[in-house]
């Protein structure tokens, strides 16, 4: 008897790290002096205003289930859980008038916080 397994390919929507954005994180990790070989770690959090905020850190190597990403230029590792939650985001990078800071545009958010930095599905 033959047993045949099948996977349903993986499908998420793209991640989108703008040009600014890339620039920033490659100052902060130049200013900071983190090693080039770190990468960004992109993910969510329970907690904030709005029930999840975002979550950006550098990390040495990947954990074990990461998915590693190759987006503008950085390599970018994001846990399973936080995929789910970041499909479809584009981050961003403001200066300006309004404020200075890295901006998640998630088009999956039903609402947001004031700050920006929260997000409920």
């Amino acid at each position: 008897m033959e047993v045949i397994t099948t996977s349903e390919p993986k499908t998420t929507e793209e991640l989108i790290i703008t040009p600014r954005a890339a620039e920033e994180i490659r100052k902060i990790k130049t200013d900071n002096h983190i090693p080039e070989t770190h990468a960004l770690r992109l993910g969510v959090k329970g907690g904030g205003c709005s029930g999840m905020s975002y979550v950006l850190a550098f990390d040495e190597k990947p954990r074990q289930d990461d998915e590693t990403l190759m987006l503008e230029g950085l390599t970018v590792y994001v846990d399973p859980k936080s995929l789910f939650y970041l499909s479809g985001i584009t981050l961003d990078f403001q200066d300006g008038l309004q404020g200075r800071g890295f901006v998640f545009n998630n088009p999956n958010a039903a609402r947001t916080c004031g700050c920006g930095h929260s997000f409920g599905v």
